[in-house]
């Protein structure tokens, strides 16, 4: 079974590294890495598979991998 998870990843924050969860079940990450080339994502993907038990590698980018920064991420696990 996939599960889809919106997830908004907030790079350069001061509360990182932290995994806060909404309301609606989405994932707010913050993360220390600046958004630059990818490095804030990659520091994201971890907390995620942390939070939800699951591998790296059973997580994967659904949309807005490119997309700026407002746009949240869809995850399929």
């Amino acid at each position: 079974m996939t599960d889809i998870v919106v997830v908004r990843v907030k790079p350069g924050s001061r509360k990182g590294p932290l995994v806060e969860v909404g309301s609606k079940g989405d994932l707010t990450i913050y993360v220390c890495e600046p958004a630059v080339d990818g490095a804030g994502q990659r520091r994201g993907r971890p907390l995620i598979g942390g939070h939800l038990q699951l591998p790296r590698s059973r997580i994967e980018v659904v949309s807005g991998a490119s997309a700026v920064p407002v746009t949240p991420e869809a995850l399929s696990c």
